[in-house]
């Protein structure tokens, strides 16, 4: 697992397009910025672009490509959206009739693709904080969850955050929300701690998306805003098509984390 951790992107990005590495991609390439995926028509682009901008702690933009073009010129330019990520999802009319681990065969010419900031980015500033990252420990992926926070609408899109949760030790969760607060460009500081119910989680052992992990006594759920956001979005909205990737499973950018933290 350490030279997995230890991979350059172009290596980390290398495996996947060989599909030598089909899992979630936290512990991949440690250092350097993952980031969400969404791709549509160019009919709907400037929609879902107005929708991340009126929403930016769940869909924070990364990068968004030229119509027709799977080149993410500013995060990764040697990189290729059709075949580096790990698992693809592929919604048609709101349904989702597909997961893939290439997109070569759905690519339309006029498609836009849309990286967001993803919070594997802060994980590893609260790792060397001493905050514990559960998903981590237990070698699965983080639990997200439909909430009931209504985004802003923008065009043809609306529909609720996702978030990702995290169990925090209860003396530090202060210290987490300073720490992931440093990088408002990648989700920052949480949208809601404590009771999920408040937010519209029933039933915290079960996930919408990801894998339930466990939350030990003393230690409180720390929820922030998610980029599997667009995924809830695009069942609600019912594009013709969206692309995503799987969730965890994210593409790997040639940026360092750091680029994104601020004092």
């Amino acid at each position: 697992m350490s030279s997995i951790a230890a991979m350059t992107p172009q290596e980390a990005r290398q495996w996947i397009r060989e599909g030598r590495w089909q899992k979630p991609t936290a512990v991949m390439a440690n250092g350097y910025t993952q980031a969400n995926l969404a791709i549509l028509p160019r009919s709907y682009a400037f929609d879902f672009l107005l929708f991340c901008q009126r929403n930016p702690k769940p869909c924070p933009v990364l990068d968004v490509t030229d119509a027709g073009s799977a080149i993410p010129s500013l995060v990764a330019p040697d990189a290729n959206l059709l075949t580096d990520i790990p698992k693809y999802r592929v919604y048609r009319n709101g349904e989702l009739t597909e997961e893939t681990t290439s997109i070569e065969h759905v690519w339309q010419d006029d498609m836009v693709a849309f990286l967001l900031g993803c919070s594997f980015t802060f994980e590893r500033a609260m790792l060397e904080n001493g905050i514990p990252v559960r998903h981590i420990e237990q070698d699965c992926n983080v639990p997200m969850y439909i909430t009931n926070i209504a985004c802003k609408s923008a065009g043809a899109f609306s529909g609720p955050m996702v978030v990702s949760m995290r169990p925090v030790p209860h003396e530090q969760v202060v210290r987490a929300v300073q720490v992931t607060s440093r990088f408002p460009a990648v989700h920052g500081a949480p949208v809601h701690i404590g009771d999920p119910s408040v937010i519209g989680i029933q039933a915290i052992d079960r996930p919408d998306f990801g894998d339930p992990v466990t939350i030990r006594d003393g230690e409180v759920p720390v929820f922030w805003a998610c980029g599997v956001t667009p995924q809830a979005v695009a069942m609600q909205s019912k594009p013709e098509i969206m692309i995503t990737h799987a969730p965890g499973h994210m593409f790997i950018t040639n940026l360092r984390d750091e680029e994104f933290g601020v004092l």
